[in-house]
């Protein structure tokens, strides 16, 4: 008899999954409750070792979402809003010593197979493997809303299951698990109506774990056993001159991919609407409305071009941004970014300046997901988006360590609005920053006269970086290249322990930002 594959599968859940995730929670939770794709990558790039999903004759039919804490964390009274860090799993901490549940959900059409159980068992799994002391999370108490004129605490309402003068499928289910009744979690999920918005503490205690004091000073489940300790990037001052031919345009972005491959660089950054260059050749002066439209024309040739370039010289580009006509005829300023395994992804511009409005009809676009590359996930955002604080913490929930900013300002204020808030998302994400911008002049090219720049590599301001939170500087207005090393190990390491913690110390209690996802349901709160 011929073997068959194996109809029901437990696998570690990949980014690539990430929007089939999200359908199964919509389906079992409601569009309002369920997780967004990002919520989704984020949990996976901040702890891939911890997030599993079920797949069922290749159909996503459960997934299970965990995270390393702090045991002080873990059995104390806490939210699952500010642990599980808004349902993105930034609160993941390699040094901790308790494996947190976060979600367990189940497609009810597939119930009968007993995935929930099979996901416990990775769980306890995995807790071994990594030798931490046990696993806790806040369980539902479904039963609770029910009976609440009865039992109007929610203790006396578990006491009572306890006791076995009540059932409560859940609780039940997951105390012949063997988890042990820490107890209840006040106002842990207020969506949560049928548990009145309670939560019951369970941990289970891990038998093999080793001593605590064995334990102290052991990382688990950290980036570093999956990335390189550090990436070199290049950060490209392109000059605007006058052409009169496409391929001197390719020659002079070839010629810096080039010596950024010399260099070694894993990545080289293009500036903001530096394609514009391309307008030129024309010697005839455009009206704006055409001129957009023109350049948009270049698309198809410019993304082969460049996709040709990255795998050939085995380098991820960062391509700046180029105009480029979307469905329905609207002109979007987009980036496109080159990995060098050939893949090709984009990040539209979602905040058009009013010059961009004005001249160019440039709508505004949707979505920041970030990117996984071979050194970590990285983030795109295009010039005036970086002036966003939004943008740049949603894709740090993603995971992104780096993020890139390709720019084009006209004068020395402008570009200084681009620089401080640049240092700004650098210190408040606890992440770096690279900045690429455009200099020279393009005369016969409507809105894009003349240009100012000092492109940079930006770090945290704490003491594992350079002193003035600048690994790498150009001078003004000079077309050049700026190469930096940047350590992922003493990114992950500051914001564990720096001197100050900014992801580590945002209060979930007091605020929160909830990001409309197109391609997925919604965002998540579970």
């Amino acid at each position: 008899m011929e073997s068959t594959r194996p109809k029901l599968v437990i696998r570690n859940s990949e980014t690539r999954d990430a929007a089939a995730i999200a359908r199964l929670t919509a389906k079992v939770y409601g569009r309002a409750e369920a997780y967004s794709a990002a919520q989704i990558r984020g949990q996976i790039n901040n702890f891939p070792e911890g997030q599993f999903l079920a797949e069922y004759e290749g159909q996503v039919v459960g997934f299970c979402a965990t995270l390393i804490v702090p045991e002080a964390a873990a059995m104390t009274d806490h939210r699952w809003t500010a642990i599980s860090g808004g349902g993105f799993g930034t609160r993941h901490d390699p040094d901790g010593d308790i494996l947190y549940g976060m979600e367990v959900c189940v497609d009810p059409d597939y119930r009968r197979l007993r995935i929930g159980q099979r996901f416990y068992r990775k769980r306890q799994e995995l807790c071994q493997a990594l030798e931490l002391q046990g696993i806790a999370f806040g369980g539902r108490m479904p039963g609770y809303a029910r009976r609440r004129r009865k039992y109007p605490e929610p203790e006396a309402y578990l006491a009572a299951v306890l006791d076995k003068q009540l059932r409560d499928p859940v609780i039940n289910f997951q105390v012949n698990q063997g988890y042990q009744v820490k107890g209840v979690l006040h106002d842990y999920l207020p969506s949560d109506r049928e548990s009145g918005g309670h939560a019951v503490l369970m941990l289970w205690e891990n038998p093999l774990a080793s001593p605590r004091e064995e334990t102290t000073g052991r990382t688990r489940g950290s980036a570093p056993d999956r990335l390189p300790a550090s990436v070199r990037v290049a950060t490209v001052q392109f000059q605007m001159r006058g052409i009169d031919r496409i391929e001197q345009f390719e020659e002079q972005v070839e010629y810096f991919v080039d010596v950024a491959a010399d260099y070694a660089a894993d990545f080289v950054v293009f500036p903001e609407l530096y394609t514009l260059e391309l307008l030129s050749i024309d010697k005839n002066k455009l009206p704006p409305e055409k001129a957009i439209l023109k350049i948009a024309d270049y698309t198809d040739r410019y993304l082969a071009f460049m996709e040709k370039l990255a795998v050939g010289y085995n380098i991820n580009i960062v391509g700046g941004s180029h105009p480029t006509r979307v469905e329905g005829g609207d002109i979007r300023n987009i980036a496109y970014v080159f990995l060098r395994d050939g893949s090709v992804h984009r990040q539209e511009k979602l905040h058009p300046t009013p010059s961009e409005r004005r001249w160019w009809n440039i709508k505004g676009g949707y979505g920041a997901d970030a990117i996984n590359t071979d050194c970590g996930p990285i983030g795109v955002m295009i010039c005036y988006d970086s002036e966003f604080p939004e943008l740049a913490r949603h894709l740090v929930n993603q995971g992104a360590m780096m993020l890139f900013v390709p720019f084009c300002t006209d004068e020395r204020r402008g570009y200084l609005r681009v620089r401080y808030c640049c240092h700004a998302r650098a210190v408040e994400n606890q992440c770096y920053v690279i900045t690429s911008g455009v200099v020279g002049n393009l005369p016969n090219v409507e809105n894009m006269d003349i240009h100012y720049a000092e492109s940079a590599i930006l770090t945290p301001s704490d003491f594992a970086f350079a002193r003035d939170g600048v690994a790498a500087d150009t001078a003004p207005n000079t077309e050049t290249i700026a190469i930096a090393d940047l350590s992922l190990a003493d990114l992950l390491t500051s914001r564990q322990s720096g001197a100050v913690q900014n992801l580590r110390d945002r209060r979930f209690d007091l605020y929160r930002v909830d990001w409309k996802d197109p391609a997925a349901p919604g965002i998540g709160s579970r």
